[in-house]
């Protein structure tokens, strides 16, 4: 009769291989859930870019309506929802929009500012105006 010898470490790779998986699985839901959260980011910042730049414009007359009704109505077209909208002196205006989903970590949020451009003083030069040439010629 032989004697039975018994491996101790028998399956030992196998409960190593399947820790090692599932190390993989969680770290590629962390990756996934951190692009969810960008994307998600980037959508609220975008709605909120638009919604200020349409409400600076029906502050400045250029389109009917009032600034912070624009802006809502553009951030409910782009998924978003506002959160905040002020005018302030020289037709500068504030937005906050929010999507309506939650990620996991917490909700997406976007902020903006816009107003009219910045005046030009007649006499600097300006991106359209060459500084005046001077030469001996």
């Amino acid at each position: 009769m032989r004697a039975v010898v018994r491996n101790s470490e028998r399956g030992a790779g196998t409960v190593l291989a399947a820790g090692l998986g599932l190390v993989l699985l969680l770290a590629l839901t962390g990756v996934v859930l951190l692009a969810q959260a960008a994307v998600m980011a980037s959508k609220a910042a975008a709605a909120a870019d638009l919604a200020a730049l349409a409400a600076a414009d029906a502050a400045r007359g250029l389109t009917a309506g009032e600034p912070c009704v624009v802006a809502s109505e553009v951030a409910g077209r782009h998924g978003a929802r506002l959160v905040g909208c002020s005018v302030a002196v020289g037709d500068i205006v504030q937005v906050r929009t929010e999507l309506p989903f939650r990620s996991m970590f917490g909700p997406a949020a976007g902020l903006a500012r816009a107003g009219p451009p910045p005046a030009v003083d007649a006499g600097a030069p300006g991106p359209s105006r060459a500084p005046p040439m001077t030469g001996a010629g």
